[in-house]
């Protein structure tokens, strides 16, 4: 079972060595913001997949995906639903309007199925992080983290030495390096999707012309 952001928290405290609640360096609201830093750029990296219905308007080719937050992407567009294989359209988007690339816009009411990709959560009771990856969300939060201690202590009195700050831009620049390894190699752009249901390719609208619905 994945983590929530607690056990998240407690994680990066260990890997920062500030595990004395007597005396922590950083606030929890400090490492949640860190925490929250890390799972926005494993969301780009590696995004939660989802399929919502959405419902046209007669006469419009325009759907509202104001609801699809928070949203990294839109894979394709299925319309109408229910044939096999599935009839994808071609579509632009623009602001929270997706526009499906058409000949006739739909006569009434339908569904239509948005495959889109959804920024992770990760909060207090939930989490759509796979466990596997709760130890690399750690990572990027103690990376982002430590950085951000290093500038804080940047001409600052500090009861570790002089070059407090420097030890922790080291360990920073460490953790990120290997976070963003990680997200690097398995980023969307580096992988065959086999899950994919629609190519990148998108018919025109000239090609769809021709075919029948």
């Amino acid at each position: 079972m994945a983590a929530n952001i607690s056990i998240i928290r407690a994680a990066v405290r260990k890997d920062l060595h500030d595990e004395d609640s007597a005396a922590y360096v950083w606030t929890d609201a400090v490492l949640d913001r860190h925490i929250g830093r890390a799972v926005t750029d494993y969301s780009v990296a590696d995004p939660l997949e989802v399929k919502s219905t959405l419902t046209t308007t007669a006469g419009s080719r325009d759907l509202s995906v104001t609801a699809l937050v928070p949203r990294v992407d839109i894979e394709g567009v299925e319309w109408p639903v229910g044939a096999f294989p599935p009839m994808r359209v071609g579509f632009s988007l623009w602001a929270d309007t997706l526009t499906m690339d058409v000949v006739a816009a739909p006569s009434s009411v339908q569904n239509a199925y948005v495959y889109w990709l959804k920024q992770h959560t990760l909060d207090s009771g939930t989490s759509t992080i796979p466990a596997a990856d709760d130890d690399l969300i750690a990572l990027g939060a103690a990376g982002y983290a430590a950085l951000d201690r290093a500038v804080y202590a940047v001409n600052k009195i500090n009861t570790g030495g002089g070059d407090v700050w420097g030890r922790y831009k080291a360990f920073g620049d460490g953790a990120l390096g290997q976070f963003r390894a990680e997200l690097k190699r398995r980023g969307r752009g580096n992988a065959v999707r086999q899950r994919r249901m629609f190519s990148t390719d998108a018919p025109s609208i000239f090609e769809q012309s021709r075919v029948k619905y």
